[in-house]
């Protein structure tokens, strides 16, 4: 019997050595159930390091088909040519870097819609989780209407003041920096339909509001489009002014017969 006294005695502070072990992941989470200042921090730390590895995975499976997505980028300006010897090498490095964060953008919205989650209603997630996809299949969308009807258009007005005198020689460097600053703006632009139906589904914005403004969005399309493209003429600031006015008319649209504002 005192044997088993003994052991008793012996055994019964653990539950508060357990207690004790448990008291720092308790400290994460305040009184009120809130996560503390570190604890956001640090979902915030995992939150981008997984959007790091996926944008990293991404631009080694980019760098490993370089060239198949060079001869796709390539195919509106024909050969081109690098002036230093380094040019191409990082040139194919930027392309692989650039090609893996699209391949990771529905990654990345997910990790920042995961980081928000848990300061949102049940509501406010049900319209994230139809919102952020929606506005991942936009944005592709946009860039694919730029890269395989816009570009090309452009590419041929600009090869086009050439003659027997002035041939185009097109850098590999400045080719591709004109092509992300040509073809990028067109995935936002191609957001508005979007904007305009979350703003006139809050009751912000109406179909009499849109309407009023409809000559006001034309006027600041073609200077927005005069901001956002590489080059001052007027073709290619028409290429990106025309989508906005036109996106604009679609998110008129659905306000006022979808929405019924």
């Amino acid at each position: 019997m005192a044997e088993e006294r003994q052991y008793e005695e012996i055994e019964a502070p653990q539950p508060q050595e357990s207690a004790q072990e448990q008291l720092p992941a308790a400290e994460e989470v305040d009184d009120d159930g809130t996560m503390s200042l570190v604890a956001h921090l640090t979902e915030l730390r995992s939150r981008l390091i997984k959007c790091l590895i996926a944008v990293g995975l991404g631009s080694c499976v980019g760098y490993y088909f370089i060239d198949d997505i060079m001869h796709y980028l390539t195919l509106p300006a024909g050969k081109l040519y690098y002036m230093q010897p380094s040019e191409a090498f990082f040139t194919y490095l930027k392309v692989a870097v650039v090609a893996g964060f699209l391949m990771a953008l529905p990654i990345v919205f997910y990790q920042v819609w995961r980081f928000f989650l848990p300061a949102l209603t049940r509501r406010e997630r049900m319209v994230l989780g139809i919102v952020v996809p929606v506005s991942v299949v936009l944005f592709f969308a946009g860039l694919s209407f730029s890269f395989f009807l816009v570009l090309p258009a452009g590419i041929r007005f600009f090869m086009g003041f050439g003659n027997s005198e002035l041939e185009a020689l097109f850098s590999v460097n400045k080719y591709f920096d004109f092509v992300i600053t040509f073809v990028l703006p067109f995935g936002f632009v191609f957001e508005l339909p979007l904007i305009i139906t979350i703003l006139g589904k809050m009751g912000i914005l109406t179909s009499a509001i849109l309407k009023k403004y409809q000559r006001i969005v034309i006027f600041l399309s073609f200077v927005a489009g005069a901001i956002i493209t590489p080059t001052p003429d007027v073709f290619t600031q028409s290429m990106i002014a025309l989508p906005m006015i036109i996106l604009y008319e679609v998110g008129y649209f659905i306000v006022r017969y979808i929405l019924r504002n």
